[in-house]
């Protein structure tokens, strides 16, 4: 209990005392008012939100972002995971584990360096589908908003699928090995070991794991889409996020980017409940 307490102050510290500023979201704060005080205005700044289309063109890239980081990351960590599994050299196996979740540490700024050069019109990426003859003229990748959602997906896959991969990997090898020889003996291949053995192994850290990333599901991330986009695919880069910094932060208007990011989270946690509720009623394992 005692080694709780420096958790519990931090949690308390830094995610729940700073909900006292919520408050701010009904004034009308800006650099001229911190001191001597907002004015209530009550749902104006709300109103204001709700009226603008750069909000709702926000929340719409927000969401479809975050819903192709979930997809593809689950998918890809689950599959990095059985094919690490299924691996009997343990030397290749953690040479491959550890060249994978590496880029974790990245700092984004980096990532996004590489993958700029990577997606240039006379990068990596454009010679060899020329050279393979995919396409015959490059394709300006960073610079047409239908490609940009995919892009954002394929860098944090790249990013987090060695430590996405971590957690399914340890639970894969918590999975009694006498499961796998009874099914070998009754004739199951490797497939239907995966099939029917490694799945339901890891079926309820799948659905913990799935249930805490759609409560996260408005948090598509800020730093990767504000350095990627440009004028260009601004209609597809935009995220609340980004929405907070430019019309919130750098235009002093602070009121209304504490409303812009209290609806991020009350839609984030209506959605963690939402899930948990679908699971529960499912018979899955749960987070509340």
């Amino acid at each position: 209990m005692l080694m709780s307490v420096p958790v519990l102050l931090y949690v308390m510290l830094f995610n729940y005392y700073p909900l006292w500023g919520w408050r701010y979201a009904f004034q009308n704060l800006d650099l001229s008012t911190i001191k001597k005080g907002a004015d209530w205005i009550g749902l104006d700044n709300f109103k204001w939100l709700f009226n603008e289309r750069l909000f709702w063109l926000g929340f719409r890239n927000t969401l479809a972002m975050s819903l192709i980081n979930l997809v593809f990351g689950t998918v890809s960590s689950i599959l990095l995971a059985i094919l690490l599994n299924e691996v009997r050299n343990r030397t290749f196996k953690r040479t491959v584990q550890t060249v994978t979740y590496l880029p974790h540490f990245l700092s984004m700024v980096i990532v996004v360096g590489m993958a700029q050069n990577m997606f240039t019109t006379d990068g990596p990426v454009n010679r060899i589908l020329m050279t393979t003859g995919l396409i015959d003229e490059p394709i300006w990748w960073l610079g047409r908003g239908q490609y940009f959602w995919w892009l954002v997906g394929i860098i944090n896959v790249w990013k987090e699928i060695g430590w996405n991969s971590i957690i399914y990997i340890s639970t894969m090898t918590s999975i009694d090995p006498t499961l796998y020889e009874a099914a070998a003996i009754d004739g199951a291949g490797r497939f239907q070991r995966i099939l029917n053995v490694t799945l339901p192994g890891i079926k309820s850290t799948f659905v913990v794991l799935l249930i805490m990333n759609i409560g996260h599901l408005m948090e598509a991330g800020f730093e990767i889409q504000y350095l990627l986009g440009n004028k260009q695919v601004y209609d597809f880069s935009q995220t609340l996020d980004v929405f907070v910094l430019e019309f919130g932060i750098q235009n002093n208007k602070y009121g209304r980017a504490i409303a812009a990011g209290m609806f991020k989270s009350v839609v984030g946690i209506f959605l963690l409940f939402g899930a948990n509720f679908v699971a529960k009623k499912l018979d899955e394992e749960t987070l509340l």
